[in-house]
């Protein structure tokens, strides 16, 4: 099993930043993919970014340019810093890892940007 840890999420005034960071724990496989998806209100669950374990990263949209993803393999932690925030990012943030084709999932972290 995979036990998924977020932290980083809060409330922020529109053009802030936030860093949100999720550390893996259990069994965790040298090669897989990390990220983050998000759900906002009455909204389905939108990819935000993925990185494997080699560094490739992926964005869904128009956020790569505000968002980046990275991560510490030594620490099996992911990182999301999220510049010039907006209202519309207003979300519940989840941590993903996926490996040999099962998905785990952190229990999200609030992100609400005020106008």
């Amino acid at each position: 099993q995979v036990q998924l840890v977020e932290f980083g999420g809060g409330l922020v005034q529109a053009g802030g930043s936030l860093r949100l960071s999720c550390a893996a724990s259990g069994r965790i496989l040298r090669f897989n993919a990390m990220g983050w998806y998000r759900q906002a209100p009455g909204k389905q669950r939108e990819l935000v970014a993925t990185i494997t374990s080699v560094g490739t990263t992926n964005y869904a949209g128009p956020e790569k340019g505000r968002f980046t993803i990275s991560r510490d393999n030594a620490k099996n932690t992911v990182y999301l810093q999220m510049n010039s925030l907006k209202p519309e990012d207003t979300a519940v943030y989840y941590c993903w890892v996926g490996q040999m084709g099962s998905a785990y999932w952190g229990q999200g972290t609030q992100v609400t940007v005020s106008s």
